[in-house]
C-alpha cells in the first residue's frame, strides 16, 4: 500500500527506481508513468515504483526536464522551514570541518551534494553570492539564506549580504525570471558587491556582481597550490587566467617569469590590480587573446616556456556538443604539449561533467600523440572539498586536473 500523504505522488519506470534506489536524486519526466493529486510548479511530491513503494519526496519543477528533485528518502519528513534549515546547519558545519581557516573564501553549498538541489552559493568574506536553478529552491530561497546568514552570524562570521548571480539559461528551462541582485536578508543593502580574499596567502579582489560565474573560481584552489610545487624558476604561460589565480600562484612560488592570457580584457585588468596588490607585477606580464589563438601563434617563435597552465571554460554544456568539445580540448592540449621542451610540465583541466575522467584521459592521451611526445602523469587531481561528490551522481563530479611532464 501507499504511504498516506497529503503531497501529490508520482509513480516511476523500474529503470528510473533503480537509479533512485541507487541514490541519484533526480526524477526524469519521460520516467514517470503515472501522477496522482494536483500539482503547482515548485510543489512537493512523493515518488512511488510501479509496486507502490515510497520512494523519496522531492520539488515538482513543470517545465523542467527533471521533473522531480527529490531531497529526502524519509516518509516520517514533514519539510517545513526546520528541514532546510538544518541543511544549511550540515553544509555549513561540513566547510568548517573540512575547510579550516579557508572557510571564509569557499563554497558553502553545492547543490545536489548538499541536499539543495539546484542552488549554489560561494562566499567571498563577508559576503556570500548565490545562483538558483530550481523552482522550487527558488521558492523556499528566503528560508535558506537567513539560515545561512545565522549560521554564520553565530560562529562570530557574519555577512553584510547574499548577491544573487540569477542571469543562467537553466532558469528559463525551470520557467524562472533572469536577474541579478542583493537578496533581503534583513539586513542594510550594501553599498558594493566586491570584496576581498586570501587564498593560498594570495590577496585577491573578488567582484561578486561583474566577475565570471559568482565572482572567482573556488573550485580549483588546491590544484592552484600543486603548481607551486613545480612554477618555482620556471617560465610559466597560464592560459584562461581569468583574474590571475594560478598565474599569480605560480610567481608567488617563485617563478622566473609569468605570462596570463585571457580572451576577456576585464578578465586581465582585475588580474593586474591582483599582481599589483601582492607585489608581483615586476614577474609577470598579460596577453588579452583566444586560448587558440595564442598557442598557434607561439608555435612559429622560439620556444620560451617550460610550464603550461590551461584551464578553459567548460566546452560543452550538452551531450549534444561533447564530440565538439573534444576535439577543443585535444587541440589546445596538443598544441601546448608542442611547445614544451623536454622535460617541461603542462597542468591542464577540464570543468564540464559531460566529459568524465576516462574520457579526458584517454583526450590526453591522443594528443601526445598527435604532438609526436611522451607524457607522464604527475598528479591527478579533482575539485576542492567544499565541492563535494555523490558517489551515485556523476554530474557532482565535473572537475578534472592533471599535471603532466613530458618525457
Amino acid at each position: 500500500m501507499r504511504q498516506k500523504r497529503t503531497f501529490p505522488g508520482v509513480t516511476i519506470t523500474r529503470k528510473q527506481e533503480r537509479a533512485v534506489r541507487a541514490g541519484h536524486p533526480w526524477v526524469y519526466a519521460d520516467e514517470i508513468t503515472e501522477t496522482a493529486g494536483t500539482f503547482e510548479n515548485g510543489c512537493l511530491t512523493d515518488v512511488f515504483s510501479e509496486k507502490g513503494s515510497y520512494l523519496g519526496t522531492g520539488l515538482w519543477s513543470e517545465q523542467s526536464k527533471i521533473r522531480v528533485r527529490i531531497l529526502d528518502r524519509n516518509a516520517n519528513e514533514s519539510f517545513e522551514d526546520a528541514f532546510f534549515i538544518r541543511r544549511v546547519n550540515y553544509a555549513v558545519d561540513y566547510r568548517y570541518t573540512v575547510m579550516g581557516s579557508d572557510v571564509k573564501a569557499c563554497r558553502l553549498i553545492h547543490g545536489e551534494a548538499d541536499g539543495l538541489p539546484g542552488l549554489t552559493v560561494d562566499r567571498y568574506n563577508d559576503i556570500l553570492v548565490s545562483e538558483v536553478l530550481s523552482y522550487g529552491i527558488d521558492q523556499r530561497k528566503a528560508v535558506i539564506y537567513r539560515a545561512l546568514r545565522d549560521a554564520l552570524a553565530q560562529r562570530g562570521e557574519p555577512i553584510i549580504g547574499i548577491y544573487e548571480r540569477n542571469e543562467g539559461d537553466l532558469r528559463r528551462k525551470e520557467g524562472l525570471s533572469q536577474y541579478k541582485g542583493w537578496a533581503d536578508i534583513g539586513l542594510p543593502e550594501p553599498a558594493s558587491a566586491v570584496t576581498e580574499i586570501t587564498e593560498n596567502g594570495i590577496c585577491y579582489e573578488v567582484d561578486a556582481e561583474n566577475g565570471q560565474k559568482t565572482g572567482f573560481f573556488l573550485d580549483q584552489k588546491y590544484n592552484r597550490l600543486a603548481i607551486r610545487r613545480i612554477a618555482a624558476g620556471r617560465t610559466v604561460l597560464d592560459c584562461c587566467t581569468h583574474t590571475g589565480s594560478f598565474a599569480l600562484n605560480a610567481a608567488a612560488a617563485g617563478a622566473a617569469h609569468v605570462t596570463a592570457s585571457d580572451i576577456s580584457e576585464f578578465a586581465l585588468e582585475q588580474a593586474r590590480k591582483n599582481a599589483a596588490k601582492n607585489g608581483l607585477s615586476d614577474r609577470m606580464d598579460f596577453v588579452c587573446s583566444d586560448v587558440f589563438d595564442l598557442l598557434e601563434n607561439l608555435a612559429e617563435e622560439p620556444r620560451r616556456y617550460d610550464f603550461i597552465i590551461l584551464d578553459p571554460p567548460a566546452f560543452t554544456k550538452s551531450r549534444r556538443t561533447v564530440s565538439s568539445a573534444r576535439n577543443g580540448y585535444l587541440r589546445i592540449n596538443t598544441a601546448a604539449m608542442r611547445l614544451l621542451p623536454r622535460g617541461g610540465y603542462l597542468a591542464t583541466a577540464s570543468c564540464s561533467h559531460f566529459m568524465p575522467d576516462s574520457a579526458f584521459r584517454d583526450m590526453l592521451k591522443e594528443a601526445a600523440e598527435a604532438a609526436g611526445v611522451s607524457v607522464r602523469i604527475v598528479e591527478a587531481r579533482h575539485a576542492a572539498m567544499d565541492h563535494p561528490v555523490l558517489a551515485a551522481v556523476p554530474e557532482t563530479e565535473y572537475l578534472k586536473f592533471y599535471i603532466l611532464q613530458i618525457v
